[in-house]
C-alpha cells in the first residue's frame, strides 16, 4: 500500500464490500439528526429573520410575529403531511423528481431536480457561512477570514461524509440531539418563567427601533400585507431541508418507507415547537432586533444607537439563563455548531439524487459510483467544490446567500404536489376497494391542499425575494436545468451510435502493424513478438531519426541480430517525435480506407509513483494524438520492470492483512478456530 493509500485509508478508513451496504442503512435515531439537521437549524436564523423584516416598520410591527410564526407552521404541517404520503409511494430515494418525472413528465422532473440541486448547495453554503460567521464572532483573528474558514469546514464536512452515511450521522448526532436539548430546555423553562410571571425582559427591550424610510407612517391595509408577506416568506426558511428525507428513504432501515415517515413527523413536530417558542418568547421578552449594518435604527433611551447586537436565540438564552452563564454558553455553542452540520443534510440528500439523475442520463454516470465506504462520493465532491465555489463568490455573507435561498425548494415543493395528486387520480381510476379508495381519496386532500399552501408561498417568495437575490437562484435552476437536457441528449445521441448492426461484423481487408522502436532492446523484442502472433498482413518496426548516427547504428545491430521484421526509418529533421509516427500513420490509413493500422507501443510498468514521470511519455502524448484517428488501434505492449514487483508484493501484504472486523464477519478464522 502506497502513502496516497495509506492517506486515503486514513482519512476515509477501510474499504467497504458491496455486500456490507446493509451494515450502512440507518435507524430512525440516527436517521433523525442525518436528515432533520438542516431543518432544525434553521430555528437558528428563521426567527431572526422574521423580526428583520417586521422592524423595517418598528417595534410596533413584532405584536404580528407570533402570527406569522403560526403561518409558517401551518405550512410547515402542510408540507409533511404531504411529503408523508411521497415517501409511501415512492420509497425509492428520487423523492419530489421521482414524483414530478412519473406524473408530470420528463422535463417537470428536470425542473425539480434543478431547483433541488440548487438548493441543496444553497444549503451549504448559507449553513457553512453562518457558522464561519460564529466562528469569527467568537474568536476574532479570524475576523475578515470568513471565506477561508468556511471553505476549511466544508472540506472537513466532505471528508466526514466520505467516510459513509452512518459513520458521519453517528458523529453529527451527538450535537444535533444537544441542539434540540439546549432549545427545547431555554424555551420550556422560559415558559415556565412566563407562566410563572417572572420572565425577565431582554438586553434589548428598552431600545427604539426608528422604522425604515417610508414606513414611519401608520400602516395601510396594502401596506400591512406587503409587510407580513415579506416576514411570511423569510420566515418560510424553516422548511428547508423538509423534503431531504423523502430523497433518502433509501438510507433508512427497513421499514424503509415507515421509518422515513415517522422520522419526517418527528422532525415537523420539534422544528415548529422550537421555532414556535423561539418566537413567542422573543415577543414577550420584547426583543428588538435590526440589520447588521442598520444599526443606527436601534437607539436608547438618549437616542443613542446600539453599537452591537446579539441575534435573537443569544438574547433569549440571556435572560432565560440571566443567574446561570453556563446555560447562556450552551445554548450559543450548540447553535453555532449545528448551523455548520446543518450542510450534512445536503451532504446527504445531494449525492443521492445525483446517483439518480445519473441512472436515468441526466447527469454525468460518475455521480451514480460507490465509493471505497458506499457513498456516492463524486456527489459530495461535486456538491464540496460548488459550496466553496458560491462562498467564495459572496464572501460567506449569510446575508447575501439567504436572499438566494427557498425559492428552489418552493419550486419543488409545488410540482411535487401537483405529481402526488395526478398520482392518487390515477390510481382511483382502477381501484375498486372501498377502503383503499377512502384512504387515496384522503391522501389527495392532503396533497391538493399542500399544493394551495406552498403555491401561495412561492408565489409571495418571488414577489418579495426577486429583485433581492432570488433572481440568481432562478437563473443557476434554468442552467442546471439546460446542462441536463444537454447531457441526456448527448448519452441518448452515444447510445443510438453504438447499436451493433452488420456493418459491424465486416473483417478488415488488410492489417498493417508496426512496432515503435526507441531501441533494440528487451520491451521491442517483446513487442516484436506480439505483433507477429496476430498474423498481420504487413508488420514493421518504425523508429524515428533525430541523430543519423544513432539511426545507422541501431541499423547495424538490426541486421547483426538477423531480425526478420523490415526496420522502417522516419527522418525527422526538427527533432519531432511524435509527429512523424502521426504523419506516417495517417498516410497507411490513407493509402488503404477499409484496412487498419495496428500501432504496438512498448511500454514500462513501474512500481513507485515518482517513475511514471520518467517514463511512457512519449506513448501518452502518440496516444493523445491517434486517438481521433479511425481506423487506427493503439496496443500497449506492457514490460514490467523490476520496480513493479514492489507494487505487486505491496498488493499481496494489503489482501493478506487482517482489517477490524474481519473475525467477526467470517472472512478469517478465529483464534478458537485455529
Amino acid at each position: 500500500m502506497g502513502v496516497g493509500d495509506i492517506s486515503k485509508r486514513i482519512l476515509l478508513g477501510r474499504k467497504l464490500r458491496s455486500s456490507q451496504l446493509g451494515e450502512t442503512l440507518l435507524p430512525k435515531k440516527i436517521a433523525l439528526p442525518v436528515f432533520a439537521s438542516d431543518a432544525l437549524s434553521s430555528v437558528a436564523y428563521a426567527p431572526d429573520e422574521v423580526f428583520l423584516m417586521l422592524s423595517v416598520a418598528g417595534a410596533s410591527a413584532y405584536v404580528w410575529s407570533w402570527k406569522v410564526a403560526l403561518a409558517v407552521a401551518v405550512v410547515m404541517l402542510t408540507v409533511i403531511a404531504s411529503y408523508r404520503q411521497n415517501v409511501h409511494a415512492y420509497p425509492s430515494g428520487g423523492g419530489d423528481y421521482e414524483v414530478a418525472t412519473v406524473n408530470l413528465g420528463r422535463n417537470a422532473g428536470i425542473t425539480v431536480a434543478s431547483a433541488l440541486l440548487v438548493d441543496y448547495v444553497l444549503t451549504v453554503a448559507v449553513s457553512i457561512s453562518a457558522g464561519a460567521q460564529y466562528a469569527a464572532a467568537a474568536l476574532p483573528f479570524l475576523d475578515t477570514h470568513e471565506p477561508l474558514v468556511a471553505t476549511l469546514l466544508v472540506l472537513f464536512l466532505m471528508a466526514l461524509n466520505l467516510r459513509g452515511v452512518r459513520e458521519s450521522g453517528t458523529l453529527f448526532a451527538v450535537p444535533t440531539y444537544l441542539f434540540m436539548l439546549a432549545i427545547l430546555g431555554m424555551c420550556a423553562f422560559g415558559m415556565f418563567q412566563l407562566w410563572r410571571g417572572t420572565l425577565p425582559q431582554a438586553q434589548s427591550a428598552d431600545l427604539t427601533i426608528i422604522p425604515q424610510e417610508g414606513w414611519e407612517q401608520p400602516l395601510t391595509t396594502i401596506g400591512l400585507v406587503l409587510l407580513l408577506a415579506r416576514a411570511f416568506s423569510s420566515g418560510c426558511a424553516a422548511l428547508t431541508g423538509v423534503e431531504a428525507i423523502s430523497n433518502g428513504v433509501p438510507a433508512f432501515q427497513k421499514p424503509k418507507s415507515k421509518n422515513a415517515a415517522t422520522t419526517l413527523l418527528l422532525l415537523g413536530m420539534i422544528a415548529i415547537t422550537m421555532m414556535v417558542s423561539v418566537i413567542v418568547l422573543a415577543n414577550q421578552m420584547h426583543i428588538k432586533f435590526v440589520e447588521g449594518h442598520e444599526l443606527e435604527r436601534l437607539v436608547d433611551a438618549s437616542g443613542q444607537p446600539a453599537t452591537s447586537q446579539e441575534a435573537v436565540i443569544a438574547q433569549i438564552a440571556h435572560g432565560v439563563f440571566d443567574n446561570f452563564t453556563p446555560g447562556f454558553y450552551f445554548v450559543v455553542t450548540v447553535t453555532g455548531l449545528i448551523l455548520v452540520l446543518a450542510a450534512n443534510t445536503a451532504f446527504n440528500g445531494f449525492p443521492v439524487l445525483g446517483s439518480i439523475l445519473a441512472q436515468d442520463g441526466l447527469a454525468p454516470r460518475s455521480l451514480g459510483s460507490r465509493g471505497d465506504r458506499l457513498a456516492y462520493s463524486n456527489g459530495i465532491v461535486f456538491l464540496a467544490l460548488m459550496s466553496i465555489a458560491l462562498i467564495v463568490a459572496f464572501d460567506a455573507e449569510t446575508t447575501r446567500l439567504i436572499q438566494l435561498y427557498i425559492v428552489g425548494v418552493f419550486v419543488s415543493f409545488n410540482l411535487s404536489q401537483l405529481g402526488m395528486i395526478r398520482h392518487w387520480t390515477r390510481h382511483l381510476r382502477t381501484e375498486n376497494d372501498p377502503i383503499e379508495r377512502r384512504r387515496m381519496m384522503r391522501s389527495r386532500a392532503i396533497n391538493s391542499f399542500g399544493l394551495c399552501m406552498t403555491a401561495v408561498v412561492l408565489v409571495i417568495v418571488l414577489i418579495t425575494k426577486f429583485l433581492t437575490g432570488a433572481w440568481i437562484a432562478i437563473l443557476a435552476m434554468f442552467v442546471f436545468f439546460l446542462v441536463m437536457k444537454g447531457i441526456s441528449k448527448h448519452y441518448a445521441s452515444v447510445e443510438l451510435e453504438l447499436v451493433a448492426d452488420e456493418g459491424d461484423k465486416v473483417m478488415p481487408t488488410r492489417v498493417h502493424a508496426m512496432v515503435l522502436t526507441s531501441k533494440l532492446h528487451k520491451p521491442t523484442l517483446r513487442a516484436l513478438a506480439f505483433a507477429k502472433a496476430a498474423r498481420p498482413n504487413v508488420l514493421e518496426a518504425v523508429y524515428v531519426a533525430i541523430d543519423d548516427d544513432a539511426a545507422a547504428r541501431l541499423l547495424d545491430e538490426w541486421d547483426e541480430r538477423n531480425i526478420d521484421v523490415p526496420l522502417k526509418i522516419l527522418h525527422s529533421p526538427y527533432r519531432e517525435v511524435v509527429k512523424p509516427i502521426v504523419d506516417y500513420t495517417l498516410e497507411l490509413r490513407k493509402a488503404n480506407p477499409r484496412g487498419v493500422v495496428a500501432v504496438y507501443v512498448p511500454e514500462y510498468v513501474v512500481g513507485r509513483w515518482w517513475e511514471q514521470l520518467l517514463h511512457n511519455q512519449t506513448a501518452l502524448r502518440l496516444k493523445a494524438r491517434l486517438l481521433f484517428a479511425s481506423g487506427v488501434m493503439m496496443i500497449s505492449v506492457p514490460y514490467q520492470l523490476r520496480s513493479s514487483e514492489l507494487a505487486r508484493e505491496r498488493e499481496r501484504r494489503d489482501d493478506a492483512r487482517t482489517h477490524a472486523g474481519d473475525v467477526r464477519r467470517g472472512r478469517v478464522a478465529g483464534d478458537d478456530e485455529s
